[in-house]
């Protein structure tokens, strides 16, 4: 009998001894998990692409439009071609539904004058410079033309939109100053360097705050909308996305101005800087920035996932090429894994997907939003929003993840 008792108890020992090492090694190949090179950015990619057969259909959109959040989400995967062309065809696929044999593009208005349509420009760069196909080139020159007639303020920005008259929006260096420096350089234009680095550092000028180092959204000119401040002409927040669209405007610049010309050192300075001021913003426990960057004890605020990513791959990709210090790529870690571990969760169909993330927000219209903090925290959210997703996946790329 007590020999009975002692093997039931060697047994028992043994079978929880094998339980234990089974969920440590679980719990260390679910960290290896998180951190094995291309896992994240593929895997995200992967469940785009199952959920839906085309980025014409992302997110059910029953009205497929040229879109910038789109072809974004569309050049994010394409980087991955490298692993399977599947990626890269995907991202035609979406480009080639608007684009016909002549080069016209449908769904695009030159006449509306919007700064949004310009970055499916550099999905177009991509195509032409793969294949050599004429309609691409014609597309970007229809793009370019565009640029050539976009409406300025006095001091020389572009208008965002053009029914937004006399404002320069900080999403609006995203949307044209990469495609512009790109172009500058791939087609032997450098005149257009000098153009990106005017738009960049004019609103740059016009929007900065001395005292945080934050910019503001929005700057008009006129003074005349009812969100601009009487004296300053800024609008009155400074909304997370909006800093993040223009962070990962500099770097992407930086890929294609050449240190030699004279406003190279400027950017860098702006990035460096800005970088710097969105660090004391940082929410100190999350790692992540909020919805309304210096509000983060306000109630309603909240931690925003695009803007966070877009913070993540700009710091990531600076400190890789050398323009912020080394510690902005820990930084960059830490930040990108808080996110896989708050805001990453396996949904319905056990793809995954990404939440909390601001779906749109803008300036005037119709009805009209005023810029404040009460707007900015009401807006909508969308899982899979793809101006979450693709610089989740930019950054995933950036980190080797």
């Amino acid at each position: 009998m007590k020999k009975e008792f002692t093997l039931f108890y060697l047994t028992l020992f043994a079978f929880l001894f094998i339980v234990a090492c089974n969920n440590t090694k679980q719990a260390e190949s679910r960290e290896d998990y998180k951190t094995d090179n291309n896992n994240w950015s593929i895997m995200i990619a992967d469940a785009a692409m199952q959920r839906y057969d085309s980025l014409i259909h992302y997110l059910d959109n029953p009205k497929p439009k040229w879109s910038y959040d789109i072809a974004m989400l569309g050049l994010a995967i394409d980087k991955l071609g490298s692993f399977d062309e599947k990626y890269s065809q995907y991202m035609r696929d979406y480009i080639d539904y608007f684009i016909n044999e002549d080069g016209d593009i449908n769904t695009y208005s030159m006449a509306k004058y919007r700064l949004d349509d310009i970055n499916p420009g550099k999905n177009l760069i991509v195509l032409y410079k793969r294949t050599g196909e004429e309609k691409y080139l014609k597309a970007i020159e229809t793009l370019v033309k565009q640029l050539q007639g976009q409406p300025r303020t006095h001091s020389g920005g572009f208008w965002h939109k053009k029914i937004y008259p006399w404002q320069m929006w900080l999403d609006g260096i995203y949307m044209a100053s990469p495609f512009m420096a790109q172009y500058a350089k791939e087609f032997n234009h450098p005149l257009w360097f000098d153009t990106v680095v005017q738009q960049i550092t004019l609103i740059h000028e016009k929007t900065l705050d001395p005292e945080t180092g934050l910019l503001y959204h929005a700057w008009d000119e006129s003074k005349q909308q009812k969100w601009a401040n009487p004296v300053t002409g800024c609008s009155p927040n400074f909304w997370g996305r909006a800093m993040g669209w223009y962070m990962m405007a500099l770097v992407d610049v930086l890929d294609y101005l050449p240190a030699s010309h004279p406003g190279h050192d400027s950017i860098v300075n702006i990035l460096q800087q800005t970088a710097d001021a969105l660090m004391k913003v940082r929410d100190d426990s999350s790692g992540l920035w909020y919805q309304v960057l210096d509000m983060g004890n306000r109630d309603g605020n909240y931690l925003e996932v695009s803007a966070s990513a877009m913070f993540t791959y700009a710091f990531a990709k600076g400190a890789n090429k050398g323009y912020l210090p080394d510690r902005y790529h820990k930084i960059a870690v830490d930040s990108f894994n808080s996110i896989i571990n708050h805001y990453v969760y396996t949904d319905k169909d056990n793809l995954p997907s990404i939440t909390h993330i601001c779906a749109a927000a803008g300036l005037g219209g119709n009805p009209y939003r005023d810029g404040s903090y009460e707007y900015y925290i009401n807006e909508r959210r969308q899982n899979n929003d793809p101006k979450g997703v693709a610089p989740f996946i930019m950054a995933a790329i950036e980190l080797g993840y």
